[in-house]
């Protein structure tokens, strides 16, 4: 039996709860709390930010990485269904946004 995969794109604000090393346990999301499962992948692309903004004042910080994860997690009991939420942080931001999810089906 091969498993299809259905992905929802998002882009919808999430609050995700980290630990204090900086690794997410917790997402928010649909009035929700989804546990992350797996070990979490974490990664930064770049923001062309000059196509966006004419200037940039001096100072103002990191105006390029944008963070991302891929968090495998789940509702309820271990034996509910996995799901890969994928995050991003735009530089400048403080708000975490659900992109994208990814549902494995049997």
């Amino acid at each position: 039996m091969t498993a299809t995969v259905s992905e929802t794109t998002l882009d919808v604000p999430v609050d995700v709860r980290f630990t204090a090393t900086g690794t997410p346990l917790a997402v928010r999301y649909d009035g929700r709390v989804w546990a992350v499962a797996a070990e979490p992948v974490h990664w930064f692309t770049r923001d062309s930010w000059w196509e966006k903004r004419r200037t940039v004042p001096v100072g103002i910080g990191n105006v390029v990485d944008i963070e991302h994860w891929r968090l495998q997690v789940r509702l309820g009991p271990s034996t509910s269904a996995l799901r890969t939420f994928e995050l991003r942080r735009d530089p400048l931001s403080e708000q975490w946004l659900l992109e994208a999810i990814t549902d494995t089906k049997p």
